[in-house]
């Protein structure tokens, strides 16, 4: 962590341009406030990419969107990186963001950065047309810093993704561990999923009541966890529900889509989040190997 802080830190010194990826089911909590400090200490512009949005709620997404093209040196678009068409407008929106660079002799140096399974890696590659990044499922795929050129006037350095050294937010926590960007091996499914039901209660019943078949009127999120183990067969021996399984039946189709389009948080319900009370025990320390 501390090393990936310091060496983003050298490179932000000579880079003219923040590309953040963040996920558009989450932006907020998917924004690494030390991305945000380092950016902020070197005055660099900022284009935030909400990706995934073909998986995000479109009327939260535009209020995200509106959100942050309200904050100074930031313009942010919604995409999805695994979208050629999309992709190939970033880097006119870069050049218009840094007018003053973009020229062989002084190529547009863009820096790219999020967090982990956010989908910068898969933006580098659509932005080269080639495969010059792993790419995986899973978090922390990109180990080291890569510096290519897109082209003779424009320059990319993709980096690791990082997380920070404490969430203070509990929620935040929790969102970012069900769109995946937390190793599994820092998390409970069970308690992740519970937790996404309970926000698909109250916002999208209608997605699981379609999904399921489930009739959610009076359920509670142990209830659609236990209903999705029963229209699913998933029980374990003794013919108790398989939670577990059902969990992770749950959380396969949120990340997939299969459940519809779906966002986790919105500017509203954050600044309901912010105004609550934490608690000093309720701080998370992610697990090192999710970083």
């Amino acid at each position: 962590m501390n090393a990936a802080r310091k060496k983003a830190a050298e490179t932000m010194e000579s880079t003219d341009l923040v590309i953040e990826v963040l996920d558009a089911r989450i932006p907020q909590a998917s924004c690494n406030p030390m991305v945000e400090e380092l950016r902020l200490h070197r005055q660099r512009p900022c284009l935030k990419i909400l990706n995934k949005s073909d998986l995000a709620d479109p009327a939260a997404t535009k209020e995200w969107l509106d959100y942050y093209n309200s904050q100074k040196n930031v313009t942010a678009v919604a995409l999805s990186c695994r979208t050629p068409a999309d992709v190939a407008k970033v880097p006119a929106m870069c050049q218009k963001i840094a007018p003053h660079r973009g020229v062989p002799v002084k190529p547009l140096r863009m820096m790219i950065m999020g967090i982990p399974n956010v989908g910068k890696s898969t933006l580098m590659n659509a932005l080269l047309k080639k495969r010059v990044a792993k790419v995986g499922d899973e978090p922390a795929v990109t180990k080291s810093q890569q510096r290519l050129y897109l082209n003779k006037n424009m320059v990319l350095t993709d980096t690791p993704g990082m997380l920070w050294p404490k969430i203070m937010h509990p929620s935040d926590g929790l969102m970012l561990a069900v769109c995946h960007a937390v190793g599994v091996n820092a998390l409970i499914e069970e308690e992740v999923a519970a937790f996404l039901a309970e926000i698909l209660l109250a916002r999208y019943p209608q997605l699981l009541a379609a999904r399921y078949g489930l009739k959610v009127d009076g359920m509670d999120r142990i209830d659609v966890l236990e209903g999705i183990a029963q229209r699913r067969g998933l029980r374990i021996k003794g013919g108790e529900f398989d939670i577990e399984k059902a969990s992770h039946v749950l959380l396969q189709d949120f990340r997939s889509g299969a459940l519809g389009r779906i966002s986790l948080e919105t500017p509203a319900s954050r600044i309901e989040m912010l105004a609550r009370p934490i608690e000093p025990t309720q701080a998370l320390a992610p697990e090192d190997e999710s970083l």
